[in-house]
């Protein structure tokens, strides 16, 4: 994929029928069907389902089982409920009949409050200042691990740059935060708030494990650690755009019994606070 045009085509399923959905995977370098695909997919079944012009405000979910990347996925919704301001969906993903995936969803009407907000960082470095990931490739590529030139290889409709450049080969424990600017590549005009939050589900699954490891740099990397996601849940604050480089700043406060829990916050780049999440993943040492 190499913009947003093809991850649409990914993120929005084939109807079966009112309360059932299908899916195609795409790879975005992993043998097995990327978390945040599934989470996108399944906030599209839901919100197929929602016909009163509610948004989405939270969604709380569970992998279950990998993902076969050459398996169709069905995604079934149960609508829970719709009261006078929320309306709740059930989402169960499948491939063969087999649970994969589920996630709790809830949508709000729009309505006027009070705000506030965390701030953004005041001293982070700006897109501009930094290397994406494929200028990265392009410049370090042949001195990287395999599996990391191999992952920074694949082409993807988001373009990444860290605030951060991590050298694998230095063996050394970091701070458990990381910091990523994210942009969408091609023509992000015109996209309505449900196809919007459905792209930042996407996204929020890149990169927020990465925080988990940095403690433990010096013994554990993506080589010899076994990562998957275990669960997800983000809470979305206020509409936005895509038009220019958005923030994604994660911290991990734990990692112990073999999984790490990683939280962070989505800002735009003018420092509005669009959504939060949080994910604990598996972080099993692999036996030599």
């Amino acid at each position: 994929m190499k913009s947003v045009e093809e991850l649409l085509d990914i993120l929005v399923l084939e109807k079966v029928n009112a309360h059932l959905f299908s899916g195609k995977s795409k790879t975005i370098g992993s043998p097995f069907v990327f978390g945040g695909q599934v989470l996108a997919q399944a906030v599209n079944a839901a919100y197929r389902t929602i016909t009163n012009q509610r948004k989405l405000h939270s969604l709380h979910s569970y992998f279950l089982e990998a993902g076969d990347l050459e398996i169709p996925i069905s995604y079934e919704v149960d609508i829970m409920r719709d009261g006078g301001s929320f309306s709740t969906r059930r989402v169960t993903a499948k491939q063969k009949d087999e649970v994969i995936f589920i996630l709790a969803a809830s949508f709000h009407m729009v309505e006027d409050g009070y705000q506030h907000q965390i701030a953004m960082k005041s001293t982070i470095k700006q897109p501009e200042e930094l290397l994406s990931w494929a200028e990265m490739f392009a410049q370090y590529g042949d001195f990287l691990p395999t599996s990391l030139k191999e992952f920074l290889a694949i082409e993807r409709p988001v373009e990444f740059k860290p605030t951060m450049l991590v050298n694998p080969m230095d063996k050394k424990d970091l701070p458990p935060f990381s910091d990523m600017w994210f942009k969408l590549k091609g023509d992000v005009s015109n996209l309505d708030m449900a196809t919007k939050q459905q792209i930042l589900t996407y996204i929020s699954d890149y990169n927020i494990l990465a925080a988990t490891l940095y403690p433990n740099a010096s013994v554990a990397n993506h080589g010899n650690v076994r990562m998957a996601s275990l669960d997800h849940s983000m809470w979305f604050f206020r509409d936005f755009d895509f038009n220019d480089w958005m923030l994604f700043t994660t911290e991990s406060p734990s990692t112990f019994g073999a999984r790490g829990f990683a939280r962070g916050h989505i800002y735009s780049r003018n420092g509005d606070l669009i959504a939060s999440v949080a994910q604990e993943g598996l972080m099993r040492p692999k036996k030599k």
